[in-house]
Order: structure tokens, then C-alpha cells, then sequence
């Protein structure tokens, strides 16, 4: 599920990106390299839940509104 709004898939980018270099230095620590490349799929799943979390938060306000 991804979040029909570009501007807000913009923020959820800039959010991973800001987390990045953690999530590198914690899989280097481990011993696994990884390039760019190798992180788009981790990438895509982590907007993919922030997305999904996103609108869970979205849905839950609406129902308390209610």
C-alpha cells in the first residue's frame, strides 16, 4: 500500500534517507556490503511501511473524530 500523494512519498524518502547511513553501518557491522543498488529494495520496503503505518495512524484519528 503506498500513499497516493507525492508530496507526502517525498517526506517518507527524506525520512529513509535520513536513517540510511545507520541502517548501512549497522549491516557493515555485520558483514554485509552493500551498494545503492543493493539498498533500493530495502528502501522501497521501508516506504512501503511507513506508507502502511501512515495511513493505520490516518485511519485511527478519523475513527476517533467520529
Amino acid at each position: 500500500m503506498k500513499v497516493n500523494n507525492p508530496e507526502m512519498n517525498m517526506k517518507f524518502m527524506q525520512i529513509a534517507m535520513k536513517h540510511l547511513p545507520e541502517g548501512k553501518k549497522f549491516l557493515d557491522n555485520k558483514g554485509i556490503e552493500l551498494n545503492m543498488e543493493d539498498l533500493q529494495p530495502m528502501l522501497e520496503l521501508l516506504l512501503n511501511v511507513m506508507s502502511e503505518a501512515y495511513e493505520l495512524g490516518k485511519d485511527d484519528a478519523t475513527n476517533k473524530a467520529e
